[in-house]
């Protein structure tokens, strides 16, 4: 059996380490070749956890892998690759991922796929220039509850849809869970800075644009956002966003917090429909179609995932080996969708009015 040989490039984001764990616990399928971070533009005062320098080591441990690039370009040129895993920061994306999809590598890259529609359209290009195959991925969609939410709704349980609401669950922070920084060592933080595709927006937000994207199956004509810095002092991101997106027959209300102590009510998806409403609580899905009652009319548990595709590295393999479909949230054309409306409603924040989307709806073989 040929191994699949694979490069880890970026750092900045903790969720590498998940990631990485994931595809090392497929065994001998794997073949860790190299690594390497990307410069950041704000060099970190910290190697605590969840820091870059502690998720690299983290990696480096777990892999073995002892060939540390100080250039991802370099790690290119010496070394034969079939998959990049990329954490890099959010506004490197495009870059980066262009570059290796490019070559001809696989790519799978941590959520969001870019911090424009711009960035995106050229990975989707890149993608279909080397022949390569990108997947975003998303923790959400490991969530068996929101898969079964997705069927009931496509079943139409509610009736045709005219709202999808989603927000985050509790945050308060990307190192609020025991990573104790500084307010010095956290202003070092690329999730701080706008530049650096930092702050809640592109952190948070990214979740019900590509969840919103999936369920109504349609492209958004405008949005209005709105970001807002409420108790982070350590840069010039937010803390807090929202995006209201219209399609054409119905309205995502989205919003991601870095200031939430406790949800207070279910993080969702709750898509409304004219039938009646669907509420998403972790793996229970609750359906209420009658007005004024507090009880559901129904209750639905979520099955776990088929076990030989319940992680990303499982799906993206067999998707390699096996051309089984990817998952839709992994995929290009939800992913576009979803940049889509983040794009818009990033403009709307800056410009302060309701913005028109760019109107670019991607299709296989048409860039």
């Amino acid at each position: 059996m040929k191994k699949i040989r694979v490069a880890v490039i970026g750092f900045a984001h903790m969720h590498i380490q998940s990631l990485v764990k994931a595809f090392f616990q497929l065994g001998n399928k794997i073949e860790w070749v190299a690594c390497c971070d990307i410069k950041p533009q704000h060099p970190s005062l910290s190697e605590k956890p969840s820091t870059r320098a502690y998720n690299l080591k983290a990696v480096t441990d777990l892999t073995g892998m002892i060939a540390i690039y100080d250039d991802y370009t370099r790690l290119l040129d010496a070394c034969p690759l079939d998959l990049a895993i990329v954490c890099c920061e959010n506004a490197f994306h495009g870059r980066v991922v262009s570059d290796l999809l490019a070559r001809g590598i696989h790519v799978v890259v941590e959520k969001p796929m870019a911090t424009s529609v711009t960035e995106a359209l050229a990975m989707a290009a890149a993608a279909k220039q080397g022949g390569a195959i990108l997947a975003v991925n998303w923790p959400s969609t490991w969530t068996p509850g929101i898969r079964l939410a997705h069927k009931l709704v496509s079943e139409g349980i509610i009736g045709d849809v005219f709202k999808f609401t989603y927000r985050n669950s509790d945050s308060q922070g990307p190192f609020s869970y025991g990573e104790n920084l500084t307010d010095e060592e956290k202003s070092t933080q690329w999730w701080y800075h706008a530049a650096s595709g930092g702050g809640a927006f592109w952190d948070y937000c990214c979740y019900g644009a590509c969840l919103s994207s999936w369920f109504l199956s349609s492209p958004v004509r405008a949005a209005y956002g709105l970001r807002a810095n409420f108790a982070s002092p350590y840069g010039d991101a937010e803390d807090y966003g929202t995006i209201t997106a219209r399609f054409d027959h119905a309205v995502a209300l989205i919003e991601g917090s870095w200031t939430t102590v406790n949800r207070g009510v279910p993080s969702g998806p709750v898509v409304f429909g004219l039938k009646g409403t669907l509420v998403t609580d972790g793996n229970t899905v609750s359906v209420f179609d009658k007005r004024h009652s507090t009880t559901p009319s129904a209750v639905y548990q979520a099955d776990p995932l088929p076990e030989d595709r319940d992680t990303i590295a499982k799906e993206f393999i067999s998707h390699l080996e096996k051309g089984t479909p990817l998952h839709p949230t992994l995929d290009l054309t939800v992913n576009l969708n979803a940049m889509m409306i983040l794009d818009t409603g990033y403009r709307s924040s800056v410009s302060g009015k309701l913005e028109v989307s760019p109107g670019i709806h991607y299709a296989p073989g048409n860039l």
